[in-house]
C-alpha cells in the first residue's frame, strides 16, 4: 500500500500479513479523494475512521494535512499497527482498539468526515447499523460525510440519508449527509 497524494506522497506502508485486513485499492482512493478534496480543505476538518485496518485512509488524509484522525478497529494487531506507522511518520493518528458499534453508541464527538470500511461479508443490517448510530448520535458536523465503502453486490441507496454512490472496480462508495 502507498500514500497517493500529499506530504507523504509515494511512501510505501508495509503491513504485517497476518492482519485480517482488505486495504482500499489505490484506484479507488484517490477516485475518493478527487472527490473530497473538491468538497473540503483537509487542514480544516475531523476524521473519524471506523474498522480503519491498516490505517490507509487514515494516513492518506495525514498526508493531506488533517490534524485530527480518530482511527477504530477491533483487532489489536491492527491498532498497534496504525499507532507505530503514525508514531514513525509524526502523524496526528490516534487508534482505538474498541467494537465499532460500541463505540458509535458511547462516542460523543463530532467530525466532518466518518469514513467506515467494515468487512464486505456484512449483512445489509449490519452496514445499516453505522448510519443509524452516526446520525442517532448526532456525531457529524453540519456539512459532513458519512461514508461507507462496501461491495458492488450491495445496495445501501435505501438507508435514511442516503445521498450517492460512487462505483470504483468492485468497491462502491456511499455518500450519507444530513436531511
Amino acid at each position: 500500500m502507498r500514500i497517493i497524494s500529499g506530504s507523504y506522497k509515494g511512501r510505501k506502508i508495509i503491513a504485517p500479513k497476518h492482519l485480517p485486513v482488505r486495504p482500499t485499492t489505490d484506484m479507488a482512493k484517490e477516485a475518493l479523494f478527487n472527490i473530497l478534496n473538491n468538497q473540503y480543505y483537509f487542514d480544516d476538518i475531523t476524521v473519524l475512521d471506523l474498522f480503519s485496518g491498516t490505517g490507509n485512509i487514515s494516513y492518506e488524509f495525514a498526508s493531506r494535512g488533517t490534524e485530527q484522525i480518530t482511527a477504530v478497529d477491533n483487532h489489536y494487531g491492527c491498532v498497534q499497527f496504525i499507532n507505530k506507522t503514525a508514531e514513525d511518520f509524526n502523524m496526528p493518528i490516534q487508534a482505538i482498539k474498541r467494537d465499532v458499534f460500541k463505540f458509535l453508541e458511547q462516542y460523543a464527538k463530532k467530525h466532518t468526515i466518518i469514513f467506515a470500511d467494515p468487512p464486505y461479508n456484512f449483512e445489509v443490517e449490519q452496514f445499516a447499523t453505522i448510519p443509524q448510530l452516526v446520525f442517532q448520535n448526532d456525531l457529524l458536523d453540519d456539512d459532513g460525510w458519512l461514508i461507507i465503502e462496501h461491495s458492488k453486490h450491495t445496495d445501501l441507496s435505501h438507508l435514511e440519508h442516503f445521498s450517492d454512490a460512487r462505483k470504483y472496480g468492485g468497491s462502491v462508495f456511499s455518500f450519507f449527509v444530513r436531511n
